[in-house]
């Protein structure tokens, strides 16, 4: 799978389970709600500072976008 579809998945996952909107997130980062929908589809090459600042408005760890093996309903 291309990591970037794993990225997506587990920001979408990781965002509903906080309670967040894409909007919220997009605010705590200082990005477009654009932005945000286009990494969940993983339509987005997403640089580490980003990756950074993503993992802080979710409250997680940045490794924890990439785990490939998290599977829906966990965490």
């Amino acid at each position: 799978m291309d990591i970037r579809r794993i990225f997506g998945a587990n920001v979408r996952r990781y965002r509903i389970a906080a309670g967040l909107s894409q909007e919220a997130v997009a605010v705590k980062m200082g990005v477009d709600r654009a932005y945000v929908s286009g990494m969940e589809r993983g339509q987005q090459n997403v640089t580490l500072l980003t990756m950074w600042h993503l993992a802080e408005a979710l409250d997680i760890r940045p490794v924890d976008l990439l785990d490939e093996t998290a599977k829906k309903g966990e965490k």
